[in-house]
């Protein structure tokens, strides 16, 4: 291969299913990152609707969509899973065109938890193709060249929503949702150049359809990565309020962190999870984040100090790369002990059941930590700490029990050589 062309690639996944996968995410994200930058002040500022009424509509709507994804997931397996993506991309769609003519509450609440659910479901369906139709040695592999992908996404549709939110008009939000209804329809059509994955196998002795909700084990090995989840909120929520308490004048650098994160999970984390080839080195990756995560709180914590203005910013940049490099090894840990530990005929439903720890965490995170480390200080930036390295280091554990007697065979074939992950993260810079 021409060295000009080196660099290219390994911005990439490789050619095949792995890059159409990318580029379907790559076009919802778009959408997404329209769709999260305007519609709070869409809904508030030209609607007229209370933060209050939005604020519990977005609440049940994601606890809604939390319980839909593990049906949605078990639909995949029952269904195909390329025909449930695509189908639930193309409901998205539809729903994120209905708020261009939405002007009532009762409408609003409808139309959201519909989004809310269909993005639940479309996770878990796209986690079942990345099952279907990648090998599992290449699987983390390829889910950290998606968590690239949907960072770079979700900064270009925000750039757009930025746009509309400087021209501040009816027509310019209107417009931002159109970028999100078409971002999920280019997403849908690309999902359907895949090849189709076929449903699962019915077996007599399949027990209930939906096993997940009776899986104990697996159930611990989710309530555990909830808990690590809880980092969610710190930089979206926690910091921006912590910054304006103690350093108003520099209310500037939660945006620039914020964009600090983006860009280093889109850079860093295919490298960041180059090792992660099975369930031991995917504990030991959680066990190195819970670690990174408890030096971040406690970087974060000095900064309730009395330091000086550029002291504590520099804590702050140094907690947030912590923060970074914590959240991309938790990631990568969390997405091959979720694949590995469900059975190869309930992807689906496996993935939607550990997907809920996302909504769980964006749920009552803020709730949480709001009280413990705003009114806490630095005890509660360390007790926060202790929490993510008990959790951190509980995982492995937990995983040898919850995978105690599962000898689950590969549904895409044989795995290939522990090397390939690291061979295709290799080629990232």
């Amino acid at each position: 291969m021409p060295t000009s062309s080196a660099p290219a690639t390994r911005l990439l996944p490789p050619a095949g299913p792995q890059r159409t996968l990318a580029a379907a995410q790559l076009a919802s994200a778009v959408g997404d990152g329209a769709y999260f930058t305007c519609s709070a002040l869409y809904f508030t500022h030209v609607v007229g609707m209370s933060a209050t009424a939005l604020g519990a509509g977005l609440a049940v709507a994601w606890a809604l969509g939390s319980l839909a994804g593990v049906p949605l997931g078990a639909l995949a397996d029952r269904r195909g899973p390329r025909r449930t993506a695509v189908a639930l991309a193309l409901a998205t769609a539809v729903v994120v065109a209905a708020f261009l003519v939405i002007r009532d509450y009762g409408p609003f609440l409808v139309a959201v938890c519909v989004y809310a659910t269909t993005q639940s479901g479309l996770t878990a369906a796209r986690q079942a193709l990345v099952a279907g139709l990648v090998p599992p040695a290449e699987r983390t592999g390829l889910l950290a060249h998606l968590q690239s992908t949907l960072n770079g996404g979700l900064a270009v549709g925000a750039a757009i929503g930025g746009v509309a939110l400087t021209i501040g008009t009816r027509a310019a939000f209107l417009g931002a949702f159109v970028v999100t209804a078409l971002g999920f329809l280019a997403g849908a059509l690309v999902l359907l150049r895949l090849p189709e994955v076929p449903p699962a196998p019915a077996r007599p002795d399949a027990g209930p359809r939906l096993a997940v909700l009776r899986d104990r084990r697996y159930a611990a090995v989710a309530l555990v990565n909830t808990v690590l989840l809880l980092r969610m909120p710190l930089l979206s929520l926690i910091l921006p309020l912590w910054i304006a308490d103690r350093a108003p004048g520099i209310g500037w650098l939660s945006s620039a962190l914020f964009v600090l994160n983006t860009l280093g999970v889109l850079a860093f984390q295919v490298r960041a999870a180059r090792d992660v080839t099975g369930l031991a080195s995917a504990t030991r990756a959680v066990r190195s984040s819970g670690l990174l995560l408890l030096a971040c709180c406690a970087v974060f914590g000095l900064s309730a100090l009395d330091v000086p203005l550029w002291g504590l910013a520099a804590l702050l940049v140094a907690a947030s790369v912590l923060l970074l490099v914590g959240e991309m090894r938790q990631s990568a840990g969390s997405w091959q002990i979720s694949f590995d530990l469900a059975p190869p005929d309930r992807i689906g439903q496996y993935q939607g059941f550990f997907g809920t720890g996302v909504a769980v965490a964006r749920t009552f995170g803020p709730l949480l930590l709001t009280a413990l480390l705003l009114d806490g200080g630095l005890v509660g930036w360390l007790v926060l700490g202790v929490l993510f390295l008990a959790a951190g280091h509980a995982m492995g554990p937990v995983v040898r029990w919850a995978g105690r007697d599962r000898d689950y065979p590969s549904p895409a074939g044989p795995s290939r050589p522990s090397s390939a992950v690291g061979a295709t993260a290799a080629e990232k810079p």
